[in-house]
Order: C-alpha cells, then sequence, then structure tokens
C-alpha cells in the first residue's frame, strides 16, 4: 500500500517475516493428471481461517460481513509462487530510470492527466499543502495512473500469505485490517482488488496504510481508493502530508560536483546549507544557482548509478517514506520535475 514499496523489484522487500513454518508441501503430480487437492492443508487453511474468524468477531467485524469474505476462499498457489519467486532483477539506476519509470511513455500519460485533473489537483493542493506533481508521479509509477491496480483478490491473497507462514504474523494482521474496510462499507468484497502482496486501488496502500492514510475527498461517506480519483489523490496527498511534506520545498536537485569529487568517499549523511555546497564547488545541472542559499541538503547517490550526483532535500526523504529505496525516491522526483 501503501504502502508500501532498488529494482528487485522493491514492493514488499521490506517486510518483517513471520515465525510460521510452511505447510507442507502437496505430493507430486503425475505427468498428465490434474492436479488433486491436499485434504491436510485443506483443513489446516480451514482451521486457520476459524482462528481469524473469531479474532475479526472480537475486533467487531459482523459475521455478515466474514461469510462473503471468506466464501468459497481458498490459498491461491500463484501467490505462494510469487511470494517465494520474487525475481532477482537488479537494473543499473540507469535501466530503472530510462527504461521503467522516466519512458516517454509515462512522462506524456502524466502531463496529461495532470492537465485533465487540474481542478481536482488544486483543491487537494488546498487541502494537505503537498505539490500535485509528486501526487500524479506517484500515481503514475505504482499503477500507470489507475490503469493497473491489481487483479488478486485481496482477502484471498492476504489469507494465503498469512496461512502460508513466511510472513505470517504481518499479514494477519494486514488481513484483520482488510476485513475492518470490508464491514465498514468501503468498497465491495467483489472490487477489492490489488496486487498478490495485498496493495490495494490506485494508490497501493496496503489495509494497514488505507486504515490510517486514505480519505474521503468526495464526500459520499466512503474511501474508495479503487473508483474515486478524488480519494486515490487526495489518499496519497494526505499520506505524505501526515510524513512532514514541506510546502513550496522542493525535493531535490541534479548537480555537477566539483573538480577532484569521489563518489565512493562522499558524506551522504551530512545536510548542510545549499550555501555551504556553492562554496565547495557544486553547480546544478541546468545551469542555474543553487538556491534558496539556506535550504539543507544531502548528497545522494542512485544505487548502481554511473556518476548523475543529486543534492537532496527534506521532501526527497518524505518520498521514500511511501518506498524506501533511493533509485525509486530519485525517480519519482524527477518525474514529477518532468510533468509539469
Amino acid at each position: 500500500m501503501p504502502t508500501r514499496r532498488t529494482l528487485l523489484l522493491t514492493g514488499l522487500g521490506g517486510l518483517v517475516a513471520g515465525c510460521a513454518a510452511a505447510p507442507p508441501a502437496a505430493p507430486p503430480v503425475p505427468a498428465g493428471e490434474a492436479p488433486r487437492p491436499d485434504p491436510v492443508a485443506a483443513r489446516r487453511f480451514e482451521d486457520f481461517l476459524a482462528g481469524v474468524r473469531a479474532e475479526a468477531r472480537r475486533a467487531g467485524v459482523s459475521e455478515a460481513t466474514l461469510d462473503r469474505a471468506f466464501a468459497g476462499l481458498r490459498p491461491n498457489p500463484r501467490v505462494i509462487e510469487l511470494d517465494r519467486r520474487q525475481p532477482d532483477v537488479v537494473l543499473s539506476w540507469e535501466e530503472y530510470r530510462d527504461r521503467i519509470m522516466l519512458t516517454p511513455a509515462r512522462i506524456q500519460n502524466g502531463r496529461r492527466h495532470y492537465a485533465e485533473n487540474a481542478a481536482l489537483l488544486r483543491r487537494i493542493a488546498g487541502e494537505y499543502r503537498v505539490d500535485p506533481r509528486v501526487v500524479v508521479a506517484i500515481w503514475g509509477v505504482e499503477t500507470n495512473y489507475g490503469g493497473n491496480t491489481g487483479g488478486f483478490d485481496v482477502v484471498e491473497a492476504l489469507a494465503t500469505l498469512a496461512w502460508e507462514g513466511r510472513r505470517a504474523g504481518y499479514f494477519r494482521q494486514e488481513l484483520l485490517a482488510a476485513l475492518r474496510i470490508l464491514d465498514q462499507g468501503h468498497v465491495r468484497p467483489e472490487r477489492m482488488k490489488g496486487s498478490w502482496a495485498g496493495a490495494m486501488g490506485q494508490p497501493q496502500f496496503m489495509p494497514s496504510n488505507f486504515e490510517r492514510m486514505a480519505v474521503d475527498f468526495d464526500g459520499d461517506g466512503r474511501r474508495d481508493i479503487w473508483d474515486s480519483r478524488a480519494d486515490a489523490l487526495a489518499s496519497i496527498a494526505h499520506y505524505f502530508r501526515r510524513h512532514g511534506w514541506r510546502e513550496g520545498e522542493p525535493w531535490g536537485q541534479e548537480v555537477v560536483p566539483p573538480p577532484g569529487f569521489s563518489p565512493e568517499q562522499a558524506d551522504t549523511e551530512t545536510r548542510r546549507p545549499l550555501r555551504d555546497f556553492a562554496r565547495m564547488g557544486f553547480r546544478r545541472a541546468d545551469g542555474r544557482p543553487l538556491a534558496p542559499a539556506e535550504l539543507e541538503a544531502a548528497i545522494v547517490l542512485p544505487s548502481r548509478g554511473n556518476g548523475q550526483v543529486f543534492l537532496g532535500h527534506h521532501n526527497l526523504r518524505v518520498i521514500r517514506r511511501y518506498n524506501p529505496p533511493v533509485n525509486y525516491g530519485l525517480a519519482v522526483g524527477l518525474l514529477a520535475d518532468r510533468i509539469a
């Protein structure tokens, strides 16, 4: 979700693993035969659901909601496969930037959506004081401007992952949050779709982030991040506001370092005013002066990069609260710059 978020692919690489053992593997299926159900695993899953049902009921979730959410529910083998076999794809910064994040199509579509939603974005910016370009950039990066929100049933995916055991504790809590969301009527069970790991809707919030961050911006009584563009974009802005976005400050800027600069020896931890970087010989890549002089920044180096250097400000750290990898934060900032 959320949330949520280097490209390994990044989504949930930082989640804390659960300690429960994985269920036993089903016996091999002879060639040409359909897979046979594993009765032991089925009983374990039913026992697991009974425990979740009891816990959710104690938390106030209605029996009717639980009946609808759990009707015909079975573990999804594809979810387990994706969780266990996440692709170990490590891209350079340049590949990630140009092939994945800052493609001409993503930039062009971002400009179009920014223009088409200008009035809505102005209202959201007035309410949350967050740069609407960054809101649109997150929207574009997470779900291609709402066009790819995921096709997995969220309750099924979370139940599978909570039962399967590798991160059982985390996903059980997310499943309980999803059940509370259903019980509150924000979305119908059949519409609660998302990623294989349970990230939901246009902002890709995990259910717990939905509970904390999603907003009803269109005033219809539901926080609908699936089908309400107003709710989805305002929820992204609310997320950034809650994490300390500073209105009017840039996220960062590409710079040309002074002669003799060594990336291997660069101090990327110390924040100092831009005037200090100017005295050291740093200059903006576009030729403009480093300004405002008193704004604090730190050197930011892309992971697996080939020489590009940035000065990152406080708002870059806020962007990285959405997804921590430095390359993700830099790409969102650069996309926002290109959108408008």
